[in-house]
């Protein structure tokens, strides 16, 4: 006898281990099993209705956007520290281009990324050569001596506009910097870019709003508590160092609604999902129900249809917010 096993034969024991499988799984083996015996069907992706794209100035962003940390090679791991190296090796430049193509396929038609990474920007300018429309927000990071430079560096690479990343954003705010902050959007509105400021400390826009720094919309996070690792984390409310602690970044949620419902301006959302911790479902309903205007979520590829169809009926069950919408 052949030692292949034919295809009727393998599916015939797949399916016998299927229905072994809760005797001996785990729960989260038996959820994982139950939901890929219902896939989404590529042939006919679901994409966001226009009801649920945004706009920010002449910008228009559909409401759930492509991270950048995964296709950059960097991820929040908390203790595993392999994971960005896997990240690498996973994301040729193929990968990555075949990824923003999906987004687009589903509809997802802005993602994230730092100017200041010389590859992804080369892989963004051969995915547009190529015939790709996804649209670029650079996350910067400006040197104080030369706070132009990277906005020059965002509007080269072909963004369509351009926020302070939050690590400095909470670093500048903690400095009493507020005004360097001012003088960062200035320049990116000069350069025509739509502009904004992310935090992942609620200070960051809140003096950015006493200041009147008036960006075109902030990039703050919002998730819940409920995940395990963050029942663990120490209860150090002031700082959030995301390198010794890298298992929380929104410490006060409750806080953070309550501003920016009083905030009116565009709100991107990030670490909706605390870097895979809270499921999609739970992390999409919470950031949208709770005034979020788009939610920022990095993305293999295998996930793209799957979030943008949770995406999609978590929308279209949220009636009214308390926050409106602002974008």
């Amino acid at each position: 006898m052949s030692s292949t096993l034919s295809r009727r034969r393998f599916l015939t024991h797949s399916l016998a281990a299927s229905a072994a499988a809760p005797a001996v799984m785990s729960l989260e083996e038996r959820h994982l099993l139950a939901r890929s015996a219902q896939p989404v069907d590529a042939d006919t992706p679901i994409r966001f209705s226009a009801r649920w794209v945004g706009q920010i100035g002449t910008v228009k962003i559909s409401r759930l956007i492509c991270g950048g940390n995964l296709i950059s090679g960097y991820a929040h791991s908390r203790d595993l520290i392999y994971v960005s190296d896997l990240l690498r090796h996973y994301f040729t430049d193929d990968r990555v281009m075949d990824t923003w193509a999906l987004c687009e396929q589903h509809g997802i038609n802005t993602m994230i990324a730092f100017p200041g990474d010389a590859h992804c920007i080369d892989v963004y300018r051969r995915y547009r050569a190529r015939g790709g429309r996804i649209q670029y927000l650079a996350q910067i990071k400006p040197d104080p001596a030369n706070l132009k430079e990277s906005v020059t560096s965002a509007v080269d690479a072909g963004a369509v506009g351009a926020f302070l990343v939050g690590n400095l954003g909470d670093e500048w705010i903690r400095d009493g910097a507020v005004g360097r902050i001012a003088e960062v959007v200035g320049h990116i509105k000069e350069a025509g870019l739509i502009s904004g400021v992310a935090g992942h400390e609620l200070r960051t826009p809140q003096h950015c709003e006493a200041a009147t720094v008036a960006p075109d919309f902030y990039v703050k996070t919002l998730h819940d508590q409920s995940y395990w690792s963050k029942q663990q984390a120490g209860q150090d409310k002031d700082v959030i160092d995301n390198y010794r602690v890298d298992n929380y970044w929104c410490q006060e949620p409750d806080r953070v609604i309550g501003f920016m419902a009083q905030t009116k301006r565009p709100w991107i959302a990030y670490k909706v999902l605390a870097a895979g911790a809270i499921p999609p479902k739970h992390g999409f309903q919470y950031a949208f129900s709770n005034g979020a205007d788009f939610a920022a979520v990095g993305m293999f590829d295998f996930q793209v249809a799957d979030d943008v169809a949770v995406a999609n009926a978590v929308l279209d069950k949220i009636a009214t917010r308390d926050r409106p919408w602002f974008a």
